[in-house]
């Protein structure tokens, strides 16, 4: 993987264009720190700049930006096409000059056209494209969204980057004010962030920015530089969805649909182990890694590379678990205990690391074992998305199970028990409060999308919270478009992988491997497994009260039965223990009434409520307050960069 950026502005003079794109390229050389390349074309405005980690065709016949043969195609990519192979074997006719992927994705798409390579495309990638003879500039992103890529428009200049570091550099605060970009906060996406834990595509911290969503492609002439850009979808999960749901007939009988997904992970993985530097995978002792290490490690000639990072407290820990499984797999199995002080200083690093204000607090983890795994491969495997696939979250199952209780009570009932709930909780205990916060909050619901939508949210409230922020309406929010005709524990999973996969699961993952160097690849998210995932019926992945039924009859091929019931734990850290003592100093520096109020982003009152009544141990609002610390320390690192 690497880190990509450019522009196309015909106003700048051809003498400044080599300039600015070495500015933006510049801060993205974590994402790729063994090289770097900058094209441009001085008649046209455009500049592709690259930041490269080698891990295909190490030599300089894999450098980007890569000219396409005819010199028709210039392109600048993240990421990678693991069936680059095959595909080169459609283009027998063609002598390609070295073994990267970038040469067969750009000669590709200089035969098929864009649209016309990404269908045969298997692969995480994010790119520009510049057909020379069109002059047509392309940005796509992979179909679920692992790659990232940001863009934006001023001025009559397009600009695009993997991260927004780069195009920070050439704002009007930047080293380098070539672009001129103005760069204010989106006080909408500030309250987006406190309902959600992340910013949801296509929003960004600032107002002109936006992601290109999963799946899309963004096409544009020198003409449609000063005209609305509108992408458009090339493969939506929502649309896979609703087929799908909408044509099952005959039910795959459970061992020949086992098989069917055997077989796919199994290919899934063999794409993926394709490099030419060391690979591992992260193995956390729960279902889905171990399933992807276990895969990897049957179809490998000498033990792989595993890791787990471990925790002080049990409730967090599960380093016992991932070294029995290592040891009943034979892995070369690597592990660290985390203290509380390593994780704990990591956090000064996040504001730089997400780039924008990320507020999932199993970032720190993340970022924790993909340093550990850097240390001793360049590639590793997750078994990230199989929750979201194959319906491992138990929340699906409670949602459902309360939407049905609720149908019970009359519309009208509910709608009057909802403020006596939220009146009577300041009389109960610290266990019962809360409950009848949640409480007071789920029961106007008038479906069970807007249960799952409540239910799901942080602030119930960032309207009040966020000062002028009013909170823009997300595909969350818009629960007529993920209504499905197999009902609502489809929908949640189709809302998740639109929303929750793709903006806080994925930039987690990009974010803290791409902080170290690593390529984490994520085999579960083969668009084939995720097109066979949507064809099952609930029964294959629900049964007796177990979630990720399917995924358990493969994994229990490799992993004992009985060892694989222990409770799911999350990816997490002891937060509330943690602001109540050794981040209390940093916390309280952040949410200071005065820095508050003089900031101007924030209700203060609600903020200090909440923070005294967790310091105190009268309520847990660790979560809630991570959102709100989360954005003080971007904030704070966006004003000392000033």
């Amino acid at each position: 993987m690497c880190g990509i950026a450019g522009f196309w502005n015909t106003k700048n003079a051809p003498g400044e264009i080599r300039a600015i794109i070495e500015a933006m390229v510049a801060p993205l050389r974590h994402r790729g720190p063994d090289a770097d390349g900058h094209w441009t074309d001085s008649q046209s405005g455009l500049a592709f700049g690259h930041r490269r980690l080698s891990i295909l065709d190490l030599s300089e016949r894999g450098a980007q930006p890569m000219e396409s043969a005819s010199g028709r195609t210039v392109i600048t990519y993240n990421g990678e096409i693991y069936n680059h192979r095959e595909l080169r074997k459609d283009m027998s006719d063609h002598s390609f000059r070295g073994t990267s992927d970038t040469e067969t994705l750009v000669e590709a798409i200089e035969r098929w056209g864009v649209e016309g390579t990404l269908s045969r495309a298997n692969g995480m990638f994010a790119f520009a494209a510049w057909d020379r003879s069109e002059r047509v500039l392309t940005l796509a992103r992979d179909r679920l969204g692992i790659k990232p890529l940001y863009y934006g428009r001023h001025d009559g200049c397009l600009f695009f980057s993997s991260e927004l570091k780069a195009i920070r550099a050439v704002s009007k605060r930047g080293t380098n004010a070539g672009l001129g970009i103005p760069l204010t906060i989106d006080r909408g996406a500030v309250s987006l962030l406190m309902k959600h834990g992340y910013i949801p595509s296509p929003h960004t911290i600032f107002n002109g920015i936006l992601k290109l969503p999963a799946g899309a492609i963004l096409q544009l002439t020198e003409l449609s530089l000063d005209r609305d850009l509108t992408p458009h979808h090339y493969w939506s999960l929502q649309k896979i969805a609703i087929q799908s749901t909408a044509s099952r007939s005959q039910i795959v009988p459970d061992e020949e649909v086992v098989e069917q997904l055997d077989s796919l992970l199994t290919d899934s993985i063999r794409l993926r182990t394709l490099a030419d530097v060391p690979l591992g995978a992260f193995l956390s002792g729960g279902l889905d890694s171990s399933l992807v290490a276990a895969t990897l490690q049957k179809y490998s000639p000498s033990p792989i590379a595993t890791f787990t990072i471990g925790f002080q407290q049990q409730e967090f820990d599960e380093s016992v678990d991932a070294r029995r499984f290592a040891s009943h797999l034979g892995t070369d199995h690597h592990e660290l205990l985390v203290t509380d002080a390593d994780a704990r200083d990591v956090i000064p690093t996040l504001p730089t690391h997400y780039d924008e204000p990320f507020a999932d607090s199993s970032q720190i983890p993340t970022l924790l074992i993909s340093e550990f795994a850097r240390r001793h491969v360049k590639v590793s495997l997750s078994g990230d998305g199989g929750d979201e696939l194959f319906g491992g979250y138990r929340r699906y199952q409670f949602v459902d199970s309360l939407w049905h209780r609720f149908r019970q009570i009359p519309d009208r009932l509910r709608h009057l028990l909802a403020p006596t709930a939220r009146c009577m909780s300041y009389l109960l205990p610290r266990r019962l409060r809360n409950k009848a916060l949640v409480a007071a909050e789920l029961l106007p619901a008038s479906s069970g999308r807007e249960l799952y939508a409540r239910h799901f949210g942080h602030w119930r409230r960032p309207n009040e919270l966020v000062l002028h922020g009013d909170c823009p309406n997300v595909f969350l929010d818009q629960t007529d478009r993920w209504e499905l005709d197999d009902g609502l524990l489809e929908e949640m999973m189709l809302v998740d992988g639109v929303t929750y996969l793709a903006d806080d699961i994925l930039v987690k993952l990009d974010r803290a491997s791409m902080a170290v160097g690593l390529e984490a690849r994520v085999p579960l998210l083969d668009h084939r497994l995720v097109e066979f995932a949507w064809q099952l019926p609930r029964s294959q992945r629900w049964r007796n009260g177990e979630t990720k039924w399917l995924l358990r009859q493969l994994v229990q091929r490799h992993i004992p039965k009985e060892w694989l019931e222990q409770p799911k734990r999350g990816f997490g850290v002891p937060l509330a223990e943690w602001l109540r003592g050794p981040l209390r100093d940093w916390a309280d520096h952040l949410l200071a009434p005065g820095r508050l109020e003089g900031e101007g982003f924030f209700e203060t009152r609600i903020v200090q409520r909440a923070w005294q009544e967790h310091v105190s141990g009268k309520a847990e609002w660790h979560y809630l307050l991570w959102d709100v610390l989360m954005f003080q320390a971007w904030l704070e690192e966006w004003e000392q960069s000033a």
